[in-house]
């Protein structure tokens, strides 16, 4: 049985553009698991993580990659996740499985968007993080700045364990501040770790870094504040350990440094992965007993809830297995499934249960991944990461053995906020596309596939243009179909914004045995968070009005009539509907007719509420020259944005945004044409707004006429 001491499970996170492919290159060199480094963006292929030919050429990583790696005598498996926000999904479902992590962060960028959205991804899975201050030979670079941001930006203990000697181009290498050793890197790919005295020009500073380290730490180690109190020496040891416990607990994030393009800090990073980061041992992993659950449930017992019924799971191999499917690639000869193991084994041949489906699966082939290759194994432990071939399962499954019935804690899904119209050039790649649209859909929970009732046409919806754009793309490479694509549209939703009472009566007699349902009550407007629920039912009835098996066909109706909202026919948010009062017909009526009158009702509601248009809100962050800052931000002002923060440092300006995104189609060549090709930006989903009502106006006139076009060439 292995030591899972020596395992690490870390991801490598950041904005886009700061380094974390080019990081995981030069570990992937300096473990041995490759034997020529390549560039990102370099003439050879690109690195080796980005397999994807669309990844090569654009110098982005769009998928997360795995790979493991042996450092020392520690195994480490590394997921490389993209930057860019339009693929955050692949960021998420990797947080969700690992145990540790490494945040990248640029010398000049510091923390930008991104890192605030990596770093929400990691609070919310409690994965324990070490902060990597890449691109330290950039002119501007400033540690001091970034480790500030750190502190205010990610509300973040940071805890410098290294200070950098010289910045920029005069960068050579890092003062270890544990073990007061100068630490410089040289051979043809910096591959030579040289420890040595601290030059005396840094000595002062490395003393005052040094004891602000350890009065840090001595918040979290009595027994380390006792011996500063004391003035005695500090075993390093012991600030090893303190550190690490620091960590585990989130009370502290480790600040490293380096630059990993010029092959510098790459090793003392990997040193401190090992040391400070957690095994799975260290992770306390739960799932809830479905069985306990379903028992409960039949007993009528009061609490049923999932929190109710967690159970903690062990990290031995002898147990019976819990695994998550967290991610999966459609290919040729079948399903690509990627597994995280929390608790038993998988064996090659053996079948294991869908807890969500209830289906047994048998596991035919086990791989373990290195980027788009793989090696055959037999089986995967407790703590593996691996991947199965050729079985079928959805993104966030929970497989257990027959033993237990347990389902992991799912993987947050954020919503689309952008849509576009597809269909083939030419009939003969209907199929074809079909075929790809299902498979992005199967494998990337955000890439949403709908059919228009009313036009037919088939409708994608993604995160973001490039989200979009991407798989577009691939659909035309990868399965040799020429698209024509619709105008994007902005995913709008309806809201009510006065309460409304509701009397309404379903009757109808055609012989025989008719149809009746009598249902009384209010509906009115709860604000709408983004990750919460939009809709609230309440049953009000009382003495039998209604009985009780018809009052969830009422709710089913309700929800049947959200979908389309009576503005411009958009989903229905920000509903609570009370349900009162009502009556039934011992023979007429049914939960058939009971959910006619629930989506009758709320149709009619809906068209007293005083609806109103509510619009995703994207928080956008522009990077451009000094001199051309009040053109772009006049520019963003002309689109309805409202610039909340803005700072100016070493000639660069940078603004954080908030615009709508139905303004904001384009704005890659529109900001590329005022800069002269000099400004970059991001974006991401903020929250949803109320529309201005002479746009909502114009919003709804445009859709209502464009209903009338195509229902006048249907």
């Amino acid at each position: 049985m292995k030591n899972l001491d020596k395992y690490r499970n870390i991801g490598i996170s950041a904005h886009i553009d700061s380094g974390k492919t080019t990081l995981t290159e030069r570990v992937l060199y300096y473990s041995g698991r490759i034997h020529k480094v390549r560039e990102v963006r370099g003439g050879d292929g690109g690195a080796t993580m980005d397999s994807m030919d669309l990844e090569r050429e654009r110098g982005i990583t769009i998928a997360s990659a795995a790979t493991q790696v042996q450092w020392k005598d520690t195994t480490i498996n590394i997921i490389d996740t993209p930057g860019h926000v339009d693929f955050t999904v692949e960021v998420e479902r990797s947080l969700r499985v690992l145990d540790g992590a490494v945040l990248v962060l640029c010398s000049v960028g510091g923390v930008q968007s991104q890192s605030l959205t990596v770093d929400r991804q990691m609070k919310r899975y409690g994965v324990p993080r070490i902060a990597f201050i890449n691109k330290m030979d950039r002119t501007g670079a400033d540690s001091a700045s970034v480790i500030q941001q750190i502190e205010e930006k990610l509300h973040v203990v940071p805890l410098p364990l290294q200070i950098p000697m010289g910045e920029g181009a005069q960068f050579e290498g890092v003062i270890d501040l544990v073990t007061m050793q100068a630490v410089t890197y040289e051979g043809e790919q910096g591959e030579d770790e040289i420890f040595g005295e601290i030059p005396e020009q840094f000595k002062e500073a490395a003393e005052e870094a040094r004891s602000a380290m350890l009065e840090t730490l001595s918040m979290f180690s009595d027994d380390l504040m006792v011996a500063l109190l004391e003035e005695a020496e500090v075993p390093v040891e012991d600030i090893y350990t303190v550190i690490r416990d620091a960590t585990l607990s989130h009370e502290i994030t480790p600040v490293m440094m380096g630059t990993a393009f010029k092959n510098k800090g790459v090793q003392t990073l990997l040193d401190a992965v090992v040391r400070f980061l957690p095994s799975p041992l260290d992770r306390e992993i739960s799932a809830i007993d479905l069985d306990a659950q379903q028992k409960a449930i039949k007993e009528g017992q009061e609490k049923t809830d999932s929190e109710s019924f967690r159970t903690k799971l062990s990290h031995s191999s002898d147990k019976p297995l819990v695994a998550m499917a967290f991610k999966i690639v459609d290919e040729t000869f079948g399903q690509l499934t990627y597994m995280r193991i929390y608790q038993g084994k998988i064996e090659k041949g053996q079948s294991y249960i869908n807890t969500r489906t209830g289906n047994s699966t048998r596991f035919g082939r086990l791989v373990r991944m290195h980027a788009d290759s793989r090696e055959d194994v037999d089986c995967g432990e407790a703590g593996d990461i691996i991947a199965a071939v050729g079985m079928e399962c959805a993104s966030g499954d929970t497989f257990c053995s027959d033993d237990v019935n347990f389902a992991l804690e799912s993987i947050f899904v954020p919503e689309p906020v952008i849509r576009l119209s597809i269909e083939p050039l030419d009939r003969d790649g209907a199929d074809r596309l079909a075929k790809a649209i299902q498979r992005f859909n199967r494998e990337d929970p955000t890439f949403h596939v709908m059919t228009d009732e009313e036009t037919n046409q088939t409708i994608i919806a993604g995160m973001g243009q490039l989200h979009l754009d991407v798989y577009i793309e691939r659909i035309k490479r990868e399965y040799k179909v020429e698209c024509i694509v619709g105008e994007p549209r902005v995913a709008y939703r309806e809201t009510p914004t006065i309460p409304v009472e509701y009397n309404h009566k379903h009757k109808k007699q055609t012989g025989g045995s008719g149809q009746y349902a009598h249902v009384v009550g209010q509906i009115e407007p709860i604000a709408v968070e983004n990750d919460s629920e939009t809709y609230e039912f309440i049953n009000d009835i009382s003495q039998g009005r209604i009985p009780r098996e018809y009052i969830p066909a009422v709710d089913k109706g309700f929800q049947r009539a959200l979908v389309k909202g009576p503005l411009c026919e958009c989903e229905v948010v920000g509903v609570k509907a009370t349900l009162s009062d009502g009556s039934y017909h011992d023979v007429d009526s049914s939960e058939m007719a009971f959910n006619v009158a629930g989506f009758n009702c709320m149709r009619d509601a809906l068209k007293k509420a005083n609806m109103a248009l509510l619009e995703p809100i994207m928080k956008l962050e522009v990077e451009v020259p000094e001199e051309y800052q009040g053109a772009v931000s006049g520019h963003v002002a002309q689109k309805r944005g409202v610039i909340n923060t803005s700072e100016t440092k070493m000639g660069t300006s940078i603004f954080i945004a908030e615009v709508p995104l139905a303004n904001m189609f384009d704005y890659a060549n529109e900001l590329r044409s005022m800069t002269q090709g000099k400004g970059g930006f991001s974006m991401e989903f903020s929250r949803y707004s109320q529309v201005p009502r002479n746009i909502q106006e114009e919003v709804v006139a445009r859709r209502l006429k464009e209903k009338e076009e195509r229902m006048a060439t249907a």
